[in-house]
């Protein structure tokens, strides 16, 4: 088998089906499975929609423990050729899986690989292309609007949107990577329960000797924000993230960007804060 598309659900049934709807529809002739994975949801909808997708293999987990440990559950019974890490609020847009899959084939030291993505209003979302996190882009991110129009930017502003190009960072809503290759570098680190395990992943690749890419000549809707609540679980969960990621690869080997990134994670943090009251 070609690819095995992986979808992680947890409370967004509508989300899932629409998106399940559109991998149907976009994937027709194509050598591929689907798997499910179910992150003990309390909405137990998600049920439903198995009767009604019964080519899509439906795994249930008994407790919900983070977006990596479930993909990399997944995974594990994958038979495919490559992976596509897939999240239920996405829907494909268009024909285009067998180019990207042509393309993956074409590239040497193929990584990983992600495309354009839009919000419902259209709206690019331009983490769909980044770099590895430094001291430089952190500050730009975090505390500024401010884009520079270069490699060190965090978005990569220097790529178009409708551009193929190699990247350092590509998103985990929809992430192209070989199996073979996953499972050389050890999958998702489980250390992550959300967020940040793409951009660890993207840059574990890259320091296997692996080159990551975007694919902007296809896209993706992401209904960004829909399945999450911005509460401050959300925000633990987001700045323990990046807190996890600075803490494995800079506390050590890059002491000065380590304090000042710590510094800058917990001031924005307690600002992020603030403006929840």
């Amino acid at each position: 088998m070609k690819l095995s598309i992986i979808i992680v659900n947890y409370n967004v049934t509508r989300l899932l089906r629409n998106c399940l709807l559109s991998v149907e529809k976009y994937t027709k002739g194509e050598d591929y499975e689907v798997i499910v994975i179910d992150n003990a949801s309390t909405d137990a909808s998600w049920r439903d929609l198995i009767p009604e997708f019964p080519e899509v293999r439906f795994i249930s987990s008994e407790q919900n423990e983070g977006f990596a440990i479930a993909n990399n559950k997944a995974i594990k019974t994958a038979t495919g050729d490559y992976v596509l890490l897939l999240n239920p609020d996405t829907e494909l847009e268009g024909f285009y899986m067998k180019d990207i899959l042509d393309f993956a084939d074409s590239r040497p030291h193929f990584g990983g690989l992600g495309i354009r993505m839009h919000d419902a209003e259209g709206v690019f979302l331009p983490e769909s292309k980044r770099s590895v996190p430094d001291m430089f882009n952190s500050f730009e991110k975090l505390f500024t609007n401010f884009k520079r129009s270069n490699t060190k930017s965090y978005y990569r502003s220097d790529i178009d949107e409708h551009a193929v190009a190699e990247v350092e960072v590509v998103t985990g809503a929809f992430l192209l990577i070989k199996k073979d290759v996953y499972q050389k570098i050890g999958g998702l680190d489980e250390t992550y329960f959300m967020y940040g395990e793409d951009i660890d992943l993207c840059y574990t690749l890259l320091r296997n000797g692996f080159k990551n890419y975007y694919y902007g000549a296809a896209s993706i809707l992401h209904h960004k924000g829909e399945s999450t609540i911005k509460d401050e679980v959300y925000l633990d969960r987001f700045y323990g993230a990046m807190q996890i990621f600075i803490d494995k690869y800079y506390r050590e080997s890059k002491p000065m960007q380590y304090s000042f990134l710590k510094a800058g994670l917990k001031l924005r943090h307690k600002i992020e804060k603030i403006k929840l009251k």
